[in-house]
């Protein structure tokens, strides 16, 4: 189940992150420990994330995908190991929110897709996927997804 679409500005936002390349198949695992990488490191530093853990593609070589993991965070904090200071720039993007199975989202961003043309914009190429719930975690609610494309500036 796809909600409406939108565009909206993003603001910048300091994040901590991983950045890789992984196969499709081998995602789970790496965000799994990706993320309990990217915790452990804020535990250490007594910092809560501000916002959802999130995943950016860079491409869709589903053999090679060149992706980032990680979490917004309150303030710009420094780097450790594996785990990278980064920040994702300001600027407009397209979103829409997907209800049902990770695997299932392709007509979510096929719609999306269609939205941004319609709306007379055009995509970089990127997408961030935030991950609003924990499906395996009580009350065992359908995966959410906030599904964003960013936009090319006009």
């Amino acid at each position: 189940m796809i909600n409406q679409c939108e565009i909206i500005d993003q603001p910048a936002q300091p994040t901590l992150s991983i950045r890789t390349r992984v196969t499709v198949q081998d995602l789970p695992q790496l965000l799994g420990k990706g993320y309990g990488a990217i915790i452990q490191y804020l535990e250490e530093l007594g910092v809560y994330p501000a916002g959802h853990p999130f995943v950016i593609y860079y491409n869709l070589d589903m053999q090679n995908l060149d992706v980032e993991l990680g979490f917004p965070v309150p303030q710009p904090l420094p780097g450790k190991g594996e785990v990278h200071a980064a920040r994702m720039e300001a600027g407009k993007v397209a979103t829409c929110l997907y209800t049902g199975p990770y695997e299932d989202c392709g007509p979510a961003y096929d719609e999306l897709a269609q939205y941004v043309k319609d709306q007379g914009y055009e995509g970089t190429g990127e997408a961030i996927e935030y991950y609003l719930n924990d499906p395996s975690q009580p009350p065992y609610e359908e995966p959410q997804t906030r599904i964003v494309l960013r936009l090319k500036s006009n």
